[in-house]
């Protein structure tokens, strides 16, 4: 009876130091995410067998570069079919997501503007309600996640 005490005993207190133990990349703040290429026809599809409608995929991880800006309003930036063509200002940090997607960029607190780098320009797709070009903010001790869908080639 003892030894069973014991034994519970210092697998409580395994499980103790381990629950408190963090991770050296959750350490900080800045953002992190996934990168995703979408294209074709999005439109949803009727049909009378359900389980034959077409499902619509969430996108194929890509690997990209993203460019990070100071928050960067419509009126700063040129758009040319879909595309960014110029951004005032200069870039303060860019990462590269990997193969599947992913990428992770540590960042001061504070509101920024992202982009992905295509081949013909700068992407971006979310606006908010002042016009700034896919804002995203990093507070102080927060990972703050997003989903970057690069959609300029699909049909909606």
């Amino acid at each position: 009876m003892k030894r069973f005490l014991s034994v519970v005993f210092l697998l409580l207190l395994l499980l103790g130091l381990i629950s408190q133990c963090r991770s050296m990349k959750n350490k900080g703040q800045g953002i992190k995410g996934n990168v995703t290429w979408v294209e074709g026809n999005q439109m949803p599809t009727i049909s009378e067998d359900i389980q034959s409608s077409p499902q619509k995929d969430d996108g194929t991880a890509v690997k990209r570069t993203i460019l990070i800006y100071p928050l960067t309003p419509l009126a700063d930036a040129t758009m040319e079919n879909s595309l960014f063509t110029s951004v005032r200002g200069k870039p303060i940090a860019q990462v590269e997501s990997d193969e599947k997607g992913y990428f992770e960029i540590e960042l001061a607190p504070g509101t920024y503007s992202l982009f992905t780098q295509e081949e013909n320009g700068l992407f971006a797709n979310t606006f908010d309600l002042n016009g700034n070009i896919q804002p995203i903010s990093v507070e102080r001790g927060v990972w703050t996640s997003t989903t970057i869908s690069i959609n300029y080639k699909a049909a909606y």
